[in-house]
């Protein structure tokens, strides 16, 4: 059983074999009352429990932090302000339901859910398709909605870090208010911001980024100017981020989140980022990244990253040098990252990655 938590609504559902075997069931989060909190949580699970085809045989969901996720215990939450003091919502449901439970951060399972069944095996398959033997074993998961999230996953294996904290991308700085956390540009509250400021609105009256899209796009009337420069600004804010976390994860990106139905508004200005270059003194520049990075859902540069540049180094070249070699090696000179968006949807792969995270528990003989 599964359930993406977020801080107004818990979506509840179970899978086998990797797909969704019933109806999910979504219940109004309580944020400031712990006690109800816990009574719909475990109502939830119940419900779903009563229409699986067979008894489940563990627990695997997201849920905000901080949290120590390995013992199941949540934190001081932001958005769930009733977890205070540190909450054993793991042992309780255990106990509840007689099976392991699992929790993770979103952002994380979320990344486990693209590498397990979406965007990475997605991009492995286009590349066999087109017949280049590159193949991809990282991702960098980010999502973009009421915070800024992210999720590793190194070679099939998910890097939660030694703290249960690893890939906090929120954390970092912001390039465009220095002062601040990347957060405060790439969010909900970012894009309203930015959009206030710019067209004079008073924040209180300011639409959602879904209406400030709309405006951007010319369907609703407004300051087309604004909302257009509000998303650019989310987009130039991550991909400074994004650009930052690639110097060590070096692998695929995959981008979800509420806010990611603007990708077509954000996505010019985060490619600038991560193909943009430093500049020395004296005037010489370098790229920022090591890597060429490539846009997947631009049909030209998903035909740019496809094609294979590997050409054959011939060893007998060098005969003189190191006699009597006289084999080939395939060598391709142009390292290469790919950026996209979910091909599961958020919740989706949110889901997959923690049915996925408790299969790989259970077969290690991990309950909790």
């Amino acid at each position: 059983m599964t359930l993406d938590a977020g801080g107004t609504n818990f979506r509840f559902s179970a899978m086998r074999s990797g797909k969704f075997i019933v109806e999910t069931v979504a219940m109004p989060a309580s944020p400031d009352n712990l006690k109800d909190c816990l009574l719909r949580l475990v109502e939830g699970f119940r419900r779903v429990r009563a229409t699986c085809p067979e008894p489940p045989v563990a627990i695997s969901f997201a849920f905000p932090g901080p949290a120590d996720y390995p013992q199941g215990i949540i934190g001081d939450l932001g958005n769930l302000p009733c977890f205070r003091g540190g909450v054993p919502l793991g042992p309780i449901l255990e106990d509840h339901f007689g099976i392991p439970t699992f929790m993770n951060n979103d952002g994380d399972l979320f990344a486990y859910g693209e590498a397990i069944g979406g965007f990475l095996p997605y991009v492995n398959d286009l590349l066999e398709k087109a017949n280049n033997p590159r193949r991809y074993r990282n991702l960098l998961g980010v999502t973009i909605g009421t915070g800024f999230g992210g999720g590793i996953v190194r070679d099939g294996e998910l890097f939660t870090g030694d703290n249960s904290i690893a890939a906090e991308l929120w954390l970092m700085r912001n390039k465009l208010l220095p002062t601040m956390n990347v957060e405060e540009s790439v969010s909900i509250r970012a894009v309203r911001q930015v959009y206030s400021e710019l067209s004079g609105e008073p924040l209180i009256n300011t639409p959602e980024p879904a209406e400030i899209y709309r405006i951007a796009s010319g369907e609703w009337i407004g300051n087309k100017s604004a909302a257009m420069e509000a998303f650019r600004r989310l987009g130039e804010s991550a991909g400074d981020a994004i650009a930052n976390a690639l110097t060590l994860v070096d692998g695929l990106v995959v981008i979800g989140g509420g806010l990611s139905g603007a990708v077509s508004l954000f996505m010019p200005a985060l490619m600038a980022e991560l193909n943009g270059d430093y500049t020395f003194p004296g005037g010489k520049s370098i790229r920022r990244l090591a890597s060429q990075a490539f846009n997947l859902d631009d049909e030209q540069s998903l035909n740019d990253f496809l094609k294979s540049g590997v050409r054959k180094i011939q060893i007998s070249d060098y005969i003189n040098i190191v006699p009597d070699l006289s084999r080939s090696i395939d060598y391709d000179p142009l390292s290469r990252i790919g950026v996209g968006i979910s091909r599961l949807g958020t919740s989706e792969a949110i889901a997959m990655g923690a049915y996925a995270f408790a299969l790989r528990k259970l077969g290690e003989g991990i309950t909790h």
